[in-house]
Order: C-alpha cells, then sequence, then structure tokens
C-alpha cells in the first residue's frame, strides 16, 4: 500500500481508502454486518488506514460498524465522516437557506451524534454532506467549524461536492475554512481535474476521489439484465435507458484496453491513482475479495501517459437525475 499527504494536514492516508456507504445497510442491499466487518479487517490487514463514512449511511449504522472495526485494526485509522443535510435533500437546492440544511446547533449535534457512534472523543475529518455556494456568506456552516474544532471535537473538516458539479466548491476554497473536498472522479466523469484539481493543488487542499467504479459500471458487471432489489440505490441510478449505455460504454472500454492488462476496475483505479492530486480513492466493498483486489491496485501504480490519452476519449456527460 501506497501512503500520500491529505492535504495541508499531517495525516498520511493509503491511497486506496474505504468508502463505507455500501455497509450502512439500507441504501445498499445485499450485505451484512458479519460480511462487512470482514472485510474492513482485511482492509487493515493490507495497510489501508483511511476510512470514509457518514451519519446518514442507515442514521449510523455504518459510522458503528467503522468504529467497531477501527478499535482492532492495529495502527491508526483516519475515519472521516458528513453531517447530513438537515432537510435530508440531496443534492444541495438553489434557492435553499443554510437554515433548513446546516443550522449551526444541528452541525454541532450531528457531529456529537456521530462521535457516540464512532465511539472516538474526536472525528479525524468532519465533512458537509452537501454544498451549495449561495451559503458563502452564511454565518452557520463557519462557526460550526470553528467551535467543533476549538473544542477538540473535530481535527479537520471538509465538504462532500454535489454530484457532478466540481466547480460549486471553487469560492469555499479560496476562503481557506476548509481542509479537503470529496468528489466524483472516474473514467466516465474527469470533469474535476479541470478546474477543481488545480485550486486543490494551489491551496494544499485534500482531494477524496468517490464513486471511481460509477456505482459498479466501470467494473463491467453490469447488463442489461441485471436486477436490484427494490427500492436499493442503484435500481435508481441504473434506471431508464441507463444500462443499456453502460453495456455500450464498457464494451467501447474493453475494446480500447484489449492491451492492457488487469480488470477494468483495477484500470479504472489505477487512472483515478494517475492523478497526484488525489489523497485517496474511496472506492465501496463489502467483500474481502473486493478488499484484496482494489488494494492491489495501490501496488501496480499509476498507468502509462498513453493509456490515460486513450481513456480520456470516454468521458460520459451524464448525471443520475437525468437517467430517470
Amino acid at each position: 500500500m501506497h501512503f500520500r499527504k491529505l492535504g495541508g494536514t499531517q495525516a498520511a492516508v493509503s491511497e486506496i481508502g474505504y468508502g463505507a456507504w455500501g455497509i450502512g445497510g439500507r441504501q445498499w442491499i445485499g450485505g451484512d454486518d458479519a460480511q462487512s466487518l470482514a472485510a474492513l479487517r482485511r482492509a487493515f490487514e493490507l495497510g489501508l488506514n483511511f476510512i470514509d463514512t457518514a451519519l446518514a449511511y442507515n442514521e449510523g449504522h455504518s459510522e458503528k460498524l467503522v468504529g467497531e472495526a477501527a478499535r482492532g485494526a492495529g495502527h491508526a485509522v483516519t475515519i472521516a465522516t458528513k453531517i447530513p443535510p438537515k432537510n435530508r435533500v440531496w443534492p444541495a437546492q438553489p434557492g435553499v437557506a443554510i437554515a433548513e440544511v446546516f443550522p449551526f446547533a444541528y452541525i454541532v449535534e450531528s457531529t456529537e451524534e456521530s462521535l457516540r457512534n464512532l465511539g472516538v472523543e474526536q472525528i479525524d475529518l468532519q465533512q458537509f454532506h452537501v454544498w451549495n455556494p449561495e451559503w458563502l456568506q452564511a454565518e452557520d456552516w463557519r462557526r460550526g467549524i470553528e467551535t467543533l474544532k476549538a473544542s477538540g471535537k473535530v481535527k479537520h473538516f471538509g465538504i462532500s461536492i454535489n454530484d457532478h458539479q466540481p466547480g460549486s466548491a471553487l469560492s469555499l476554497i479560496e476562503t481557506e475554512m476548509i481542509d479537503t473536498v470529496q468528489v466524483i472522479f472516474n473514467i466516465f466523469d474527469p470533469t474535476p481535474a479541470a478546474e477543481l484539481f488545480p485550486l486543490c493543488a494551489a491551496r494544499n487542499i485534500g482531494v477524496l476521489a468517490r464513486c471511481p467504479l460509477d456505482e459498479g459500471a466501470l467494473t463491467g458487471a453490469i447488463t442489461e439484465e441485471t436486477m436490484f432489489a427494490p427500492g436499493e440505490f442503484r435500481e435508481m441510478y441504473f434506471g431508464g435507458d441507463r444500462k443499456r449505455q453502460v453495456v455500450e460504454r464498457v464494451a467501447a472500454l474493453r475494446a480500447d484496453l484489449a492491451d492492457v492488462p488487469g480488470s477494468l476496475a483495477d484500470i479504472a483505479l489505477r487512472w483515478v491513482l494517475s492523478h497526484p492530486e488525489v489523497s485517496s480513492v474511496i472506492p465501496g466493498m463489502r467483500q474481502v475479495k473486493n478488499v484484496e483486489a482494489n488494494i492491489a491496485a495501490s501496488e501496480r501504480g499509476p498507468l502509462p501517459a498513453e493509456v490515460m490519452e486513450r481513456l480520456a476519449r470516454h468521458a460520459w456527460a451524464k448525471n443520475f437525475y437525468s437517467a430517470v
């Protein structure tokens, strides 16, 4: 496992991190707690030391599993979590005041709930789970950050950027109030590399790359016949005509990568890690076999420049909210 600096913090984090949304047990269906704990423990054995979870992942259940596993890791683990929007609306909507989403008292209360769930006295990285640049001049979020850091309850603060809106974080970064950004970044959506990454590098902001496998599309496992449990997130994400589109896009990718060794998922993770601005990539991995396969991508290192140039042809302008 290789490690990278988390922006201007003192943390050195594993470049393959653990995305803990899938182990919550509500939005993603089909896992179980024993399986999830086994996957977490195997990840620690292989050197992983960074986990991203959230209070909204089944109302803190993911946090509780992460806290339990981290206490037995045998080495220090950097844990990131998130404050859900009070109105429970993802993504943040234009024209909605911060009082409805992140009022000061709610920021503090949610953080204290996460501390209890995780079983820790300090959260390494707390994040706002949505962001709206219209809130830039509001006091609630600034006061929340300052109060939680001053009290010692939070060490570092960041945001999880709205899906496919990397430009919405640029003005916030300039305030120097946050330490990290979390953003969708994968072969299909390389847009953060245009403006967000250069600014993060200039301001020494850590970058967490989420959805590196596009919710499973970049594993090559999605077919037109793939079925998901009723009500699961992926049933909506791959709704409408999206599965057929994925099959066509993946076939084109495979044709372009015929001479490149490794699975499609391995190449997709290495593509993310080929961008030095990324501090850690956080795939979901509920099974031990997926932990082992994903962590191996770190050992293989960045992709050759010629392969990166080929993959640039596969950018896909899309958004989940236009899929259904």
